[in-house]
């Protein structure tokens, strides 16, 4: 039997996630979550997260965010304005927003060991852990778990935005340490391959029902022209700024609508007419929109990151 029909077999084995923030902007491993609660109760721990800090505006807003998520009256607030699942526990350890030198890997083990331990000690059983990121590397020896497991979903090497080499550092002590690993692609697999290691794939999935077509019309499209040609997701480095501007200028009637967390958005997206960016909304929001949607679009650039990945809103896209 693979490993990972061996973790879904053993009921009610409590699960450790290490991942984006729960809710800021659903991806498969929250998907998968969602889905194995009842089988598998789940302490859900949310990063620091894995790009350079920069001091800029939009990074100020991120790093209040994180503090605010550390002070325990603003952490309950916000569990109960997020309606969690049950057997779902969120946590928002305190981290150090670096991981470039040993001390600042030092410090964020430590920082970490002393949150988690006792939230793991008081578990009934060892969890399995599960990260979708290479910055727990340093924690792998010493959190008394079950098993780790790597559910990698991304080449974090290739990202645009985040340390590159230090990410690689990283992501290889996890390769090594990990029990299991899970690949979301092919081209995934392959690269852990070349790691020296196997990985099961597991390729994203989406929940068909979540965007069955709905009458009701989202407020931020509204008041907006007519067609929509829409895209979700991180607006970052990946898109490929010269398609879209070549789209909004061919559009004699219209709007080009890119719904999603802005993450060190190329700032020529400012000077595109007929381009609108509202922010992130809400994941349950995405079928209402999609709904007034004319055209989806997934305007990467062809770049390695984006040759490495296999794109969930492909699949979210095609359930529309």
């Amino acid at each position: 039997m693979s490993n990972v029909s061996d973790l879904c077999s053993m009921k009610r084995t409590p699960l450790l996630v290490f991942a984006d923030d729960w809710g800021r902007h659903p991806s498969s491993c929250q998907h998968l979550v969602k889905q194995m609660l009842d089988a598998h109760p789940t302490t859900w721990v949310n990063t620091i997260g894995t790009r350079t800090p920069k001091f800029d505006l939009a990074t100020v807003r991120r790093g209040l965010g994180k503090v605010r998520g550390w002070l325990p009256w603003t952490a309950r607030a916000a569990g109960a304005s997020q309606n969690l699942p049950r057997d779902l526990t969120v946590l928002n350890p305190r981290m150090w927003p670096w991981f470039t030198r040993k001390i600042d890997r030092w410090l964020n083990r430590k920082l970490l060991l002393k949150q988690l331990r006792p939230v793991v000690e008081a578990m009934a059983e060892p969890p399995v852990a599960v990260t979708t990121l290479p910055i727990v590397a340093d924690l792998m020896p010493h959190l008394p778990v079950n098993s780790w497991a790597y559910y990698c979903v991304d080449d974090f090497s290739k990202w645009p935005g985040l340390d590159r080499k230090t990410m690689a550092r990283l992501e290889r002590l996890v390769v090594d340490r990990a029990d299991t690993i899970v690949a979301a692609s092919e081209h995934l697999q392959e690269r852990l391959r070349r790691m020296g290691r196997d990985a099961e794939l597991l390729t994203h999935g989406v929940d068909v029902n979540t965007w069955q077509i709905t009458s009701q019309e989202h407020t931020i499209v509204s008041e907006l022209p007519k067609p929509l040609v829409v895209f979700w997701g991180v607006i970052d480095r990946r898109l490929d700024v010269a398609c879209i501007r070549q789209l909004a200028a061919t559009m004699t009637e219209g709007t080009v609508l890119l719904v999603g967390p802005q993450q060190d958005a190329d700032p020529e997206l400012d000077k595109l007419t007929r381009v609108v960016r509202p922010g992130p909304v809400p994941f349950e929001q995405l079928p209402a929109i999609a709904h007034e949607a004319s055209v989806l679009i997934m305007p990467y650039a062809n770049l390695p990151v984006t040759r490495a990945m296999q794109p969930l809103k492909l699949k979210e896209y095609l359930a529309t």
